[in-house]
């Protein structure tokens, strides 16, 4: 495999997304260093990470290893070449490896079977979305959910709907509800940057039928930190309207999360939202008019 010219290829696909090398380690939980790395030609990304990193950069690991696009007609025997590539740069990294610690020949023919099997296993299985198994060695391995960014997700959220309840209701048992795309979570010092777009609304039921007081849409950047092992939102700010709005979506959102949100409203982002609110409106007012039935 030709390092250099994967880290060539890896560099012109995130510029073609106007990432920086920090944008696409946030993504895919490394740091720009190992990005950087990379790009240089001076190392490849680990298995594990060979799917996340394909996903963001729209290609497949088959392109990815070959260092550019790949037609459909030359995809399977790109393939194949890969394949064998992958197990030469397998021996050729296993033989250096003999030279510093010694290693004998039979070592070196056990390493070399073990990452070839594991490579069709694990290839095919990350180009599934599935966990990877190590069959050879008689174990399977599932990597740890993370569910820091659904706990920031939830605190965000109790934020938004104190906010909306505290506020003057004109209607009895007047609620606040609302939801919300993430686009980026930036971690720093031990704080959370968190850009997103959210919907939220006040919502009462009347006569049995579900009415809404107000609504909004709009993007937020939030300040997450941590304290006593729980997510609370410590600030968050919006654009302003009017001739202040392109100005301050500048100084607030980066520019690639500000490119984002420009298809907003072609992306059938606003659309998940609303489905989203709706749910939890039904849900809501359900269990509500069932306790007021009995």
């Amino acid at each position: 495999m030709n390092q250099e010219k994967i880290g060539k290829f890896i560099t012109e696909l995130r510029n073609e997304r106007k990432m920086t090398q920090q944008e696409l380690a946030n993504k895919i939980g490394v740091t720009d260093k190992a990005i950087s790395k990379w790009e240089n030609g001076r190392g490849l990304p680990d298995l594990s990470l060979m799917k996340p990193l394909c996903d963001e950069l729209g290609i497949t690991i088959n392109e990815l290893i070959s260092g550019e696009k790949i037609d459909k007609k030359d995809y399977q025997a790109k393939l194949e070449e890969n394949i064998v590539n992958t197990i030469d740069y397998s021996t050729k990294k296993q033989k250096k490896q003999t030279k510093i610690f010694k290693l004998g020949l039979g070592a070196t023919i056990v390493t070399v079977i073990l990452i070839t099997s594991m490579f069709f296993v694990d290839v095919r299985r990350m180009n599934q979305n599935k966990p990877v198994i190590f069959s050879t060695w008689g174990f399977s391995y599932a990597p740890a959910i993370d569910i820091t960014e659904d706990e920031i997700y939830l605190a965000i959220k109790d934020y938004l709907i104190n906010i909306g309840d505290n506020e003057i209701h004109y209607h009895d048992g007047q609620k606040t509800f609302a939801s919300m795309r993430v686009y980026l979570i930036e971690e720093k010092d031990e704080l959370y940057n968190v850009y997103a777009w959210v919907k939220s609304g006040n919502y009462y039921l009347e006569n049995n039928e579900i009415k809404q007081d107000s609504a909004s849409s709009s993007p937020y950047k939030f300040i997450v930190k941590k304290e006593d092992n729980e997510f609370v939102v410590s600030d968050s700010r919006i654009p302003r309207d009017g001739s202040l709005y392109s100005e301050d979506m500048k100084n607030i959102f980066p520019r690639s999360v500000r490119n984002d949100m420009e298809d907003i409203y072609d992306d059938g982002t606003i659309e998940k939202l609303d489905l989203e609110i709706e749910e939890q409106l039904k849900l809501y007012f359900h269990e509500k008019a069932e306790k007021n039935n009995k």
